[in-house]
């Protein structure tokens, strides 16, 4: 049996350990502190807590094929929580007193730097070394199949990974893997199951994905069952059918095992934080736009007949409608079965309505939403009903943007698809993004957006 991480596990939680005391012994000198007992005690009780914290949430497993952003979140999120342990510690025991406050808080920061910066740096080093054939794995594919095939280029692709594909084992009883699959490959045909089971249990391969279609459900079992009489690191490469899902995961019932096709990465904890995203940010920003909001309601009111907010009906979280607010930019007010898009040169937009939709300033009010609990600061645009009811017939997958709250602004809307859209492709080409916002949404993919769209987000060539 080979060990890949112990030895670089070992390493992590070295450096991790010195880091933390160094980083400590650093912002002592800094503020001309002497290193005391305690404070020694304080940084020695912090490295254990970090090792135990990061073992618990599997810091110190192998992250070659994750990201470096994961990666950073979990080292985040063990430093932080210790940091909070300890704070609370200090003050139920009455012991912060002794501390200084400066200190820690330079402390805190500063190791949580350290710790990513360290990281960025050594992972990147494995990367240069991996690509020089030193800390590689071996793989082999069981299955000539298409989704087999994508995954050997995009490992061959990726030689920083240090995953070495072996070739492929071909699986004779099914009617997808193909050996004239592997003309003009990279790799080869190295034999059937049998003999990939043998190098298995000889050690000579680490890593073995099974590429076989889901339906060849029985198949998979024997070949599972064979590789449990190995050491090697076995994993089941879904198809095509499954990697299309909007966001999945396995969940129990008893003793059915499930996985989830349509569902939302936004629920429990994450509906909490994104929740808490949105009323923060929101409460700011209306803050600093009310004097603003104030001069285009007034604006509004005073160029043109009619209420300053038009309040339009939409679909919200889970289809369901919703009113949402915009200051008024035309003339009419559509909101029942039929809804004309505004579109270039529309003589319904008023003198005033055109700078607002331009700049987006018209979806200002959008922010009261979000404090409703209505709407989020990013998510997919709510379109009205009338066009919800189009495009669902005609657009695979339309529907599936509402499995998250409608937002401000979008992964569509800052990769330039805002405004009209009217053609069949702008409409299908915003689910797009829509839906690759969901598959990936994150925290960081939030912030990122609200850049962005500060950046460029306001105003587009689509824009009327």
């Amino acid at each position: 049996m080979r060990s890949h991480q112990s030895s670089l596990a070992a390493v992590y939680r070295l450096l991790d350990g010195a880091l933390i005391l160094a980083a400590l012994f650093i912002s002592l000198a800094a503020y001309g502190h002497e290193i005391t007992s305690d404070w020694f005690l304080l940084g020695l009780i912090a490295a254990i807590g970090f090792a135990l914290l990061a073992e618990s949430v599997d810091l110190y497993r192998s992250w070659r094929a994750d990201t470096y952003l994961q990666m950073v979140a979990y080292t985040a999120f063990a430093w932080c929580v210790l940091c909070a342990v300890l704070l609370l510690v200090g003050y139920f025991t009455k012991t912060s007193g002794g501390y200084s406050r400066l200190v820690i808080g330079t402390w805190g920061a500063a190791t949580l730097v350290l710790l990513c910066v360290w990281r960025f740096a050594f992972r990147h080093l494995l990367f240069f070394l991996r690509a020089r054939g030193y800390n590689t794995r071996s793989a082999a594919i069981i299955g000539v199949t298409e989704s087999g095939l994508r995954l050997a280029r995009n490992l061959i692709a990726e030689p920083q990974l240090g995953i070495r594909v072996a070739g492929f084992y071909q699986v004779a009883e099914s009617d997808a893997c193909q050996a004239s699959k592997l003309a003009g490959e990279q790799v080869r045909l190295l034999g059937s199951v049998e003999d990939a089971v043998a190098a298995a249990r000889a050690g000579d391969i680490d890593l073995i994905y099974i590429a076989l279609p889901m339906r060849e459900e029985q198949r998979i079992v024997e070949i599972l069952a064979a590789l449990a009489d190995s050491t090697a690191t076995v994993q089941l490469l879904t198809d095509l059918f499954v990697s299309n899902l909007l966001h999945t995961r396995w969940h129990n019932v008893g003793d059915s095992s499930m996985l989830s096709v349509y569902d939302t990465p936004i629920e429990g904890l994450n509906g909490w934080l994104k929740r808490l995203e949105d009323v923060l940010l929101s409460s700011v920003i209306l803050v600093l736009i009310a004097p603003l909001m104030l001069l285009i309601a007034a604006a509004v009111k005073l160029t043109s007949p009619g209420p300053v907010i038009f309040k339009q009906h939409r679909y919200g979280l889970d289809g369901r409608p919703i009113k949402v607010w915009k200051f008024r930019s035309m003339t009419t007010q559509d909101d029942g079965d039929k809804v004309v898009q505004a579109s270039k040169g529309d003589a319904r937009i008023t003198p005033v309505g055109a700078f607002l939709r331009r700049t987006s300033l018209d979806e200002l009010p959008q922010f009261i939403n979000v404090l409703q609990g209505r709407m989020s600061i990013v998510g997919p645009r709510p379109h009205a009903v009338a066009h919800n009811e189009e495009y669902r017939q005609v657009v695979s997958g339309y529907m599936l943007r509402h499995k998250v709250k409608p937002g401000i602004t979008g992964w569509a809307q800052v990769n330039g698809w805002r405004g009209e859209t009217d053609t069949l492709e702008k409409m299908s080409k915003r689910v797009e993004h829509d839906l690759h916002y969901i598959r990936h949404w994150s925290l960081w993919l939030d912030i990122r957006i609200v850049l962005m769209t500060v950046f460029k987000g306001f105003t587009g060539k689509n824009a009327y």
